[in-house]
């Protein structure tokens, strides 16, 4: 069998190993890209150098004029293993000049003079050596900044280029290892970097040694491009299409909706609206998830790209879920953090005994306790049965009829309470599904649930914690404030479901709800609780690739 060959190293991802080692393998090993305003600027800054000029012969046989200019000249070595794309080659008098484009500053050094950032030299140090063994003559290299307006040299001496192939090579160890390199430890350039919401670095650092005190991240983990948009089609007459750059969702063929395509982040289908070819591979060249539900509300499937390289994590997944012991780890934690979030629902919206309190506070002891899988899910289902016989008290003050809670019940829901709650689980099993799929991890093994066809265990185990705060406090919130109301649901011998102004009523308060921050419980910021599910499933992917000595589930006060 012919050995696979290694690919050529992209001259950016040497220069995100000479920023950070962990950007380089999130990137180049995992894949893992974030764009953030810096990264979307740059692109900006970029937009006239990377209008190639016109070049009809190999690299090494040019002969260009004096003053000629090349524009995105892109240029490959095999036995550097590197391939690049510079933005301008200027040919002079006695060579060729690299100028690249960046879009922030120069640094100064200690004498206060402007100099060009050691790995965006690295980078144009690259380029050089790639001319180099095409056989052409480099006379130069300066970078370009855009903040700055000037441009700034960069020595092209041998001990530079030197340390450049070596660089090369690290990288390349590094990304054959399989292993990511640690976070960096209190720099600054973290707080710059588009990969942060992702690589988590404080966090990170104390979820792989968690004996001491947590510590307090500089800022929250949160994506500078905000949370985007969410667009939800229930009328099954309804067309979803794209004009340009705008989301068109026409009936009959008047329009009745249009949203810029940039500010959408899901896309949310209830019956059998019609959606074009051309919006689907938009969304998905954006990584934007489509996702289709029942009339009724059952979560049917999701539509999305491809997801995080994760392949460590993945591995990790499959070898710790099938050990047991590594199960009933993760199971106790994740219902120790449901059980204590229901006691605080009953706490902050019931008049319960103070006894129903104490047992659920020993429920949580025994669960941390439990000696096996089955000893673990009786105790959570205990702790069920006495939640939801107070859940009533959360909903006392409504005198309708029909918002009496008599338990729990669904497949179907008979009542309009329990069409709410079904509904509210229904989502968020998708919301953590997707959140699975995008950082990697696979959402139909669990560890808690049994995997089985069509059913995302991972990702109803990751909602365990979240389903009382989340799921609940929504139906809890909309009844309480009188904000739905019973001509919004039909009853048939099917069950009990909510009509079209119900959910609509219904997404509004689970989009006000999302949207709600609350405070991390170790690190101690504050995060939406749509930004919380990630972070949580992240700290999951991380305890999988072996980054992390425990799991902590989210609890709240």
């Amino acid at each position: 069998m012919q050995e696979e060959s290694v690919p050529l190293m992209p001259v950016r991802r040497l220069q995100n190993y000479a920023y950070c080692p962990r950007l380089f393998y999130y990137q180049w090993v995992e894949g893992i890209f974030v764009e953030n305003a810096d990264v979307a600027d740059g692109k900006a800054v970029h937009s006239r150098a990377d209008k190639p000029g016109r070049m009809t012969q190999d690299p090494a046989e040019l002969d260009l004029p004096e003053g000629a200019v090349l524009r995105s000249l892109q240029i490959e070595n095999v036995a550097l293993g590197l391939t690049g794309k510079i933005d301008i080659c200027e040919q002079g008098s006695s060579g060729i000049e690299i100028v690249d484009y960046k879009k922030g500053s120069a640094r100064r050094d200690d004498d206060g003079a402007r100099v060009a950032k050691h790995a965006d030299a690295v980078q144009v140090g690259a380029y050089a050596l790639l001319l180099k063994a095409e056989g052409m003559t480099v006379s130069g290299a300066s970078i370009y900044y855009a903040a700055d307006k000037r441009r700034v040299p960069v020595d092209l001496t041998e001990a530079f280029l030197a340390e450049v192939r070596s660089l090369r090579d690290e990288a390349e160890q590094v990304a054959a290892s399989g292993l990511c390199p640690p976070p960096l430890k209190g720099d600054p350039r973290c707080l710059h970097c588009s990969a942060y919401p992702v690589c988590l670095p404080q966090e990170s650092a104390w979820w792989a040694d968690d004996d001491g005190k947590p510590p307090l991240p500089s800022v929250p983990p949160r994506p500078e491009s905000g949370d985007g948009e969410v667009l939800v089609v229930q009328d099954s007459r309804a067309h979803v299409g794209i004009r340009g750059d705008q989301i068109m969702v026409t009936r009959e063929g008047e329009t009745v909706a249009k949203l810029p395509l940039y500010q959408i982040r899901h896309l949310f289908l209830y019956g059998v609206p019609q959606v074009s070819s051309q919006l689907v591979h938009a969304l998905l060249e954006r990584e934007v998830n489509v996702a289709y539900f029942s009339a009724a509300g059952r979560f049917l499937g999701m539509l999305g790209g491809l997801p995080a390289s994760g392949v460590d994590a993945r591995r990790g997944q499959y070898r710790m879920f099938d050990q047991p012991g590594i199960r009933l780890i993760l199971t106790r934690e994740a219902l120790r953090a449901k059980i204590h979030n229901q006691r605080v629902m009953l706490m902050r919206n019931g008049e319960v005994p103070e006894g129903v309190l104490k047992t659920m506070a020993e429920y949580r002891t025994m669960v941390v306790e439990a000696s096996d899988l089955d000893t673990a899910r009786g105790v959570e289902g205990a702790a069920a049965a006495l939640y939801f016989s107070q859940f009533p008290t959360m909903i006392s003050g409504c005198s309708w009829a029909r918002f009496v809670f008599e338990g729990r019940n669904r497949r179907p829901p008979r009542d309009p309470v329990n069409a709410m709650l079904s509904l509210g689980y229904s989502i968020l099993s998708k919301e953590a599904a997707g959140v699975c799929h995008a950082v990697g991890l696979d959402p139909f093994l669990g560890f808690l649930h049994q995997p089985r066809y069509g059913r995302p265990a991972l990702a109803l185990d990751l909602m365990e914690e979240f389903r009382p705060l989340i799921a609940d406090s929504v139906v809890i919130s909309l009844i309480n404030r009188r904000e739905i109301l019973e001509s919004d649901f039909i009853s048939t011998t099917s069950g009990t479901f909510l009509n079209d102004r119900g959910r609509k009523v219904f997404w509004e308060g689970w989009f006000r709800r999302m949207d709600t921050e609350v405070s991390h419980p170790e690190f101690g910021y504050k995060m939406s609780y749509r930004r919380m599910l990630e972070v949580q499933a992240r700290q999951l992917w991380r305890f999988c690739r072996g980054e992390a000595r425990h799991y902590h589930g989210f609890t709240t006060r």
